[in-house]
């Protein structure tokens, strides 16, 4: 029989040999690599196609933020943009800088061009591609509200440098020298051809791909994105300011489009939309003031300002032609009340135009408003103010049906009577009424005047 000393030890044994069995199994969870530690596998390829504004800027740095190094080798831009907004633009390269993620700048399909802000946005990126039939530059910037600083040359831009090319006034001048040091400072980043890249600020000028690859502006020229991937591949780049190897050979490619809310954003930052959601949201308060408890156009016109409001904040505007077209309609809707005879609704009519041209500046590609808007909310504008002006003119030539002017003119009879005052019934009422000579109970009177609550009537 054995001891209880021999069964403790054994016991003791068998937990050490548990406890050494299940720290082997945990050292080998530990050594063993997981999948996310093994080699990226895959090229993501985000599309900008169109102008470049918040919504694209909100897809590209969104998705570049979400990426995960492990599982991705590199991010490919495919672009085919006019260019767009400078603040997008930063926002988009700010993104490609500190991306821990070698980025891919690739002007695609053919056909398809990297103008104004897609040119910044080539320089940016670790690796410059383009395909056969592209072009990319004319990245001269567009300063709100003025035509391009260096389009359609004047005479006081004939005095300007043959040799820089400057603009003759200061704050053009500044604009444009901040966007070619700008450029160069990306040019040097990736070492690419900084000259041209000025000349294309100074001049707008462009450049198909193979003069591109030849100039050194780009460095691949690329039929789609397996070849591009292919010839990519060993190359070393800067990422996030590090020196990196790429290693594309075999990735899969993975497309991911821009989901529900960079499409509603794009919608609702559209100039045309943000312009018409502003007009309802101001129509329909107007018409909840004017009607109170309608509901409706007031739940409708807030949704909409609000929603315009949101829109405009992220949108170039001119807060003038705003403050114009608000003044327009606020005029328009006073000539209803006051009847001026239509002046002033007209002053809110010209007031309503010239703001809705001024509100977004043309020049910046895809962000100005379409001039038939701005003719049919200005015919749809005038119509709503002569149509309330006709009811309103209308109300007025109608016989009054209440209060004290109601009564005058109105005839009943006399139901009792005392010398010279009794009580008549008028439009089926009992008034008290008084007359200047005695009237009989039954005889057809008129009312001619009033005094408080009493009536003046005579026979009639």
């Amino acid at each position: 029989m054995r001891s209880a000393s021999t069964g403790a030890a054994d016991r003791g044994g068998a937990r050490w040999r548990s406890w050494c069995a299940a720290s082997a199994v945990l050292t080998l969870l530990v050594a063993a690599p997981s999948p996310s530690a093994e080699a990226a596998d895959r090229a993501v390829v985000l599309d900008i196609d169109g102008a470049i504004g918040p919504s694209i800027a909100h897809y590209v740095v969104r998705e570049l933020g979400q990426l995960d190094p492990r599982d991705t080798r590199v991010v490919i831009l495919r672009m085919n943009t006019p260019g767009g907004l400078d603040t997008s633009m930063r926002e988009i390269i700010r993104a490609i800088l500190s991306s821990p993620i070698a980025v891919v700048a690739y002007v695609a399909p053919s056909g398809a061009r990297a103008a104004s802000a897609g040119t910044y946005i080539t320089y940016a990126s670790a690796i410059a591609a383009m395909a056969p039939g592209t072009n990319l530059g004319a990245a001269t910037p567009v300063q709100l509200g003025r035509p391009s600083p260096l389009s359609g040359r004047d005479k006081d831009a004939e005095k300007e440098s043959k040799d820089n090319r400057e603009p003759a006034d200061t704050e053009t001048r500044k604009v444009v020298n901040d966007a070619v040091a700008y450029i160069r400072g990306l040019a040097e980043l990736h070492d690419r051809n900084a000259d041209w890249a000025a000349e294309a600020v100074r001049s707008a000028v462009s450049l198909p791909a193979s003069e591109a690859l030849k100039l050194h502006v780009i460095d691949v020229i690329a039929g789609d994105v397996s070849d591009l991937l292919r010839q990519i591949d060993g190359r070393t780049v800067r990422v996030a300011g590090k020196p990196a190897r790429l290693a594309t050979a075999g990735v899969d490619v993975v497309t991911i489009a821009p989901d529900w809310r960079t499409e509603l954003l794009a919608v609702i930052t559209n100039p045309n939309v943000a312009f018409i959601l502003m007009l309802i949201g101001v129509y329909g308060l107007i018409f909840e003031f004017l009607n109170p408890g309608a509901v409706a156009p007031g739940l409708v016109g807030g949704i909409s300002l609000l929603v315009a409001l949101y829109a405009l904040n992220l949108l170039p505007i001119n807060y003038a032609g705003a403050a114009l077209v608000l003044l327009g309609i606020g005029l328009m809707v006073a000539e209803a009340h006051i009847g001026a005879f239509g002046v002033i609704g007209v002053a809110g009519i010209v007031a309503f135009v010239i703001g809705s041209i001024m509100m977004f500046p043309s020049g910046t590609p895809g962000f100005d408003l379409s001039y038939p808007v701005v003719v049919a909310t200005a015919l749809i504008t005038a119509a709503l103010f002569l149509l309330v002006l006709s009811m309103l003119l209308r109300s007025r030539r109608r016989p009054v049906v209440t209060g004290q002017e109601a009564l005058l003119g109105a005839e009943g009879e006399a139901v009792a009577w005392e010398q010279d005052e009794g009580r008549v019934r008028i439009n089926g009422e009992i008034w008290r009424a008084r007359a200047s000579r005695p009237l009989t109970p039954g005889t057809r009177v008129k009312v001619i005047g009033r005094e408080g609550l009493v009536l003046v009537v005579e026979a009639g």
